[in-house]
């Protein structure tokens, strides 16, 4: 892994099943941190007790990597841009850039939004680069944790 760090905002993701599946894909390419936002599922409840749709899925990576419940994503932001963080965001949009062309060598957050709404606007514009993956299908979209696997393999040279 290159000398940066990579860090994952997981926002209003739904499904236990998709955040505990991008835990195991994060830990494969060496993310050092997840910050989940909005209402996006912690591997551990309320009561400190393991959520076992996460594990099951997460295979125990929720407990190799660093993660923090966030409250305001747009703090969060404002934070990880005063630390010299690029933020790229993951969404089809008239300013999005193919995945394929996107690089990086210095330490870089990738957000991922919900299943069906994606990233807001207001969160986009807050973002320094936005990425997407070109469809050919029917289809108009991947499944969230699908396309976390393929942008992060690609971009961060895994």
């Amino acid at each position: 892994m290159k000398n940066f760090k990579v860090y994952l905002i997981l926002h209003d993701i739904r499904s236990n099943h998709n955040v505990g599946s991008i835990f195991r894909t994060a830990d494969a390419v060496g993310v050092s941190k997840i910050f989940l936002t909005g209402y996006t599922p912690a591997p551990v409840d309320r009561f400190g007790r393991d959520v076992n749709e996460i594990s099951k899925t997460a295979l125990g990576a929720e407990k190799n990597i660093e993660w923090k419940k966030v409250k305001s994503i747009s703090t969060l932001i404002k934070k990880l841009k005063k630390d010299d963080f690029l933020i790229i965001g993951v969404e089809q949009s008239k300013k999005s850039v193919d995945y394929k062309k996107i690089k990086t060598n210095s330490s870089t957050v990738f957000i991922f939004g919900n299943e069906v709404k994606g990233i807001s606007k207001s969160i986009l514009d807050k973002c320094d680069v936005i990425t997407e993956i070109p469809m050919k299908g029917k289809k108009e979209s991947l499944n969230v944790s699908v396309s976390a696997g393929v942008v992060l393999f690609r971009i961060l040279g895994v």
